[in-house]
């Protein structure tokens, strides 16, 4: 068994549960994700051509609107990369 002095406290004893602080970073999460789909959205609206200026297509965007996560924008940037390089 491990013997520990007065002042010392478990990592996980330490750190006091935030309810509202938790709150607040779902609600920021929920918020830039919201973004992200709206901008996803706004770009679903663009023509062929527009869409070809920006080096991607519909299916890329539609790709990017169907996964999670955050790595949206590097996705897109890979897709318009690949098709620079042709």
């Amino acid at each position: 068994m491990a013997l520990s002095l007065f002042g010392e406290r478990p990592h996980a004893a330490a750190m006091p549960a935030d309810p509202f602080a938790k709150f607040a970073r779902w609600l920021a999460k929920a918020q830039a994700a919201r973004t992200r789909r709206t901008a996803l959205a706004a770009l679903l609206e663009l023509d062929h051509a527009r869409l070809n200026d920006l080096g991607i297509d519909r299916r890329d965007v539609l790709d990017a609107l169907q996964a999670r996560g955050s790595g949206l924008g590097h996705r897109l940037n890979a897709a318009r990369a690949a098709r620079a390089r042709l």
